[in-house]
């Protein structure tokens, strides 16, 4: 997804993958059409956020892990251009990228997971787009996990985790 064209803030072409994929999950016969959800963890993240902002009718609810929903914030507030080598004359690309640029659509509940001593992603992120949401009146849960880096290096954090994504899935 690095090396893909168009990938990412340069016009997130990799999605395309995602909607195939909720497009193929649609046509079996043993899945119920209407409740296929999402989950992702960073750029899993972001491809969570994507498909729920841009196309809840094919998607009904997701599990964010750590994901970026700014490409533009994160390459000016984080990492000035950082390994995406995102400059200013991408911004507006950047932003279009990502899933905030469009929350007008956005309507299945969603659980943003992040640990708020993420130093690849940052915590904002997560709490921007959840007020965002719910200024918006969308059913958002947040797990924060304290001193928690990107990767979740406690057991005990991914156990919470799988069991609160449970759980949230299986209420929503």
């Amino acid at each position: 997804f690095r090396r893909a064209k168009n990938q990412g803030p340069r016009g997130a072409s990799e999605y395309q993958d995602i909607v195939a994929a909720g497009q193929y999950l649609q046509k079996l016969s043993e899945v119920d059409a209407g409740k296929i959800g999402l989950w992702g963890g960073s750029y899993g993240g972001y491809l969570t956020a994507m498909g729920l902002a841009r196309n809840p009718e094919m998607f009904k609810a997701g599990v964010d892990l750590h994901g970026v929903h700014d490409w533009a914030f994160r390459a000016r507030a984080f990492s000035p251009g950082g390994g995406w080598a995102i400059k200013q004359e991408d911004m507006g690309l950047a932003y279009q990228s990502s899933p905030v640029s469009d929350l007008s659509k956005w309507t299945g509940p969603v659980l943003i997971v992040h640990g708020d001593d993420d130093r690849n992603v940052l915590f904002q992120q997560s709490i921007d787009l959840a007020e965002k949401l719910r200024d918006r009146k969308v059913s958002v849960e947040v797990l924060v996990l304290p001193d928690e880096v990107h990767g979740f290096l406690r057991y005990q954090s991914w156990k919470t985790v799988f069991e609160t994504a449970a759980d949230f899935l299986d209420r929503k």
